[in-house]
């Protein structure tokens, strides 16, 4: 038990219970810390004697706060452990336990000085959530040899949300802004639940990233959002360091191919990949707009943790949305029947005045109305086109209409829509017409028509080897 209060900091929660009058309480733990879910548990509920819920197997990522599976209990907080996106919650009274995960503090300050070698470099410090406790100690260790150093700190919107390892309990200011100005001159940023101070002058493009923690989602949702930074990391498991030498352009050459993708697609299903961060259901409906005015259909699909099978049942579907965190957004579909795009894809897509500079978005709060991303859909221009333009896919090389009037009828599933003069589209039903179109509808009765006959013994065994075929 000492070992669980060391990492797990289990006095601490039982005062933030206790001095909340918290009756019910939901433990979020990810597969990795099942292990010392009970132990933990059991160990909370003597010292608070409140009920306590431990949920496991989110119904999406565990990176994410459960709180539709915690109102399910009727829990009044949640305490969620290990790794998060720290993407904010409205919901619940939310704290964050990260848990302290060893990290060898000399050989990450070797490994730093061997990547940056010049003193004068200016770099800024991200880390995976479950390696803060350690910061503060490298960074001692480091500004008397780099004094350009910045270091991220850990910051999270909502009311009602709390820090355990950073904050030591206290209270965490709600919904920040995006960047904001110090009364010195300085810039702030606050970004993925991480927040650092830039100097006088500087823009993030004029430092480079230096992370601790494993190869993953957090690392790749850094390099694609800041991808005009460079990048090295220290793997504290491993020991290693290393230049992240990934080509980013070469990433976003991908996702930019999934843009065309979106362009060419006539029926788009949204996933909800999520029902805890904050502001998903306005994204959704955003999205539900911009497709339409795009002049496309569009489905909604709530199925939990996403796979091949799943998606395969919807062959209509020429392309799917996936609303979730951020670092859930960027999901490899190269498996998949139909390629999964980001809310910021399909906007480039359909908004015209949303264009592609190379800048990626994957926080889709960043996309909504007073958000530094939004772009709202253009009017419809005065000309007989109603503002439509017509280009080739650089896909299948056919036409396409790439701008449709925002005066586009969105309930009339039975109406004839006129583009232009050069496209026409008709669309009764997107399901049923795509379900007359293929060549295999399903079991065909024939009622009247197929002779009844008898059952018979079938065959006995295994696939592999039944037992008539060794008498052959």
């Amino acid at each position: 038990m000492d070992i669980l209060e060391e990492i797990y900091e289990i006095k601490k929660t039982c005062d933030f219970i206790k001095n909340n009058n918290f009756d019910k309480v939901a433990l979020q733990f990810p597969d990795d810390l099942l292990v010392d879910s009970v132990q933990m548990a059991s160990e909370i509920e003597r010292e608070t004697e409140a009920k306590l819920y431990i949920l496991g197997d989110t119904s999406y990522g565990s990176c994410c706060v459960d709180e539709v599976a915690a109102e399910h209990v009727g829990a009044q907080c949640i305490i969620h452990y290990g790794r998060a996106c720290l993407s904010p919650a409205r919901r619940l009274p939310l704290m964050y336990v990260f848990g302290k995960r060893p990290v060898d503090l000399q050989k990450c300050a070797s490994s730093f000085n061997n990547l940056y070698p010049d003193r004068q470099s200016h770099i800024i410090i991200l880390y995976d959530v479950t390696y803060c406790h350690i910061i503060d100690d490298l960074l001692e260790v480091l500004s008397p040899q780099y004094p350009n150093v910045v270091k991220s700190t850990l910051r999270v919107d909502g009311n009602q949300c709390y820090i355990l390892r950073s904050l030591h309990g206290q209270h965490v200011d709600s919904e920040s802004t995006p960047t904001r100005s110090h009364h010195d001159g300085h810039k702030y940023i606050h970004k993925f639940g991480r927040e650092f101070i830039l100097k006088e002058g500087y823009k993030v493009e004029d430092y480079s990233m230096f992370y601790i923690g494993q190869e993953g989602a957090t690392l790749t949702n850094f390099m694609m959002t800041w991808n005009h930074c460079s990048f090295s990391s220290f793997d504290p498991v491993t020991s290693v360091w290393r230049r992240e030498t990934v080509n980013i352009n070469r990433a976003l050459m991908k996702r930019y191919y999934l843009i065309e993708r979106a362009r060419d697609a006539d029926v788009v299903g949204i996933l909800v990949g999520t029902l805890g961060v904050a502001s998903y259901l306005k994204i959704i409906d955003q999205l539900k707009n911009t497709v339409r005015k795009a002049g496309k259909k569009i489905y909604v699909f709530a199925m939990g943790k996403l796979n091949v099978p799943k998606l395969a049942n919807f062959l209509e579907i020429d392309i799917y949305i996936l609303v979730a965190c951020p670092e859930s957004s960027l999901l490899d579909s190269s498996e998949f029947y139909r390629p999964v795009v980001t809310p910021f894809e399909m906007e480039v897509a359909c908004n015209k005045h949303q264009e592609w500079t190379g800048q990626y978005v994957t926080d889709f709060r960043d996309l909504l109305p007073g958000a530094c991303s939004h772009v709202n859909f253009p009017s419809p221009e005065a000309d007989e086109n109603d503002g439509e333009e017509v280009d080739v896919s650089l896909i299948t090389g056919s036409l396409r209409s790439t701008y449709f009037s925002s005066s586009l009828p969105v309930d009339d599933d039975t109406s004839v829509v006129q583009r232009n003069k050069t496209l026409t589209v008709a669309h009764n039903n997107s399901a049923a017409s795509f379900l007359q179109g293929r060549t295999w509808q399903g079991l065909e009765q024939k009622l009247g028509k197929t002779a009844v006959v008898k059952a018979v013994e079938g065959r006995r065994g295994i696939a592999i080897a039944y037992e008539e075929e060794g008498k052959n």
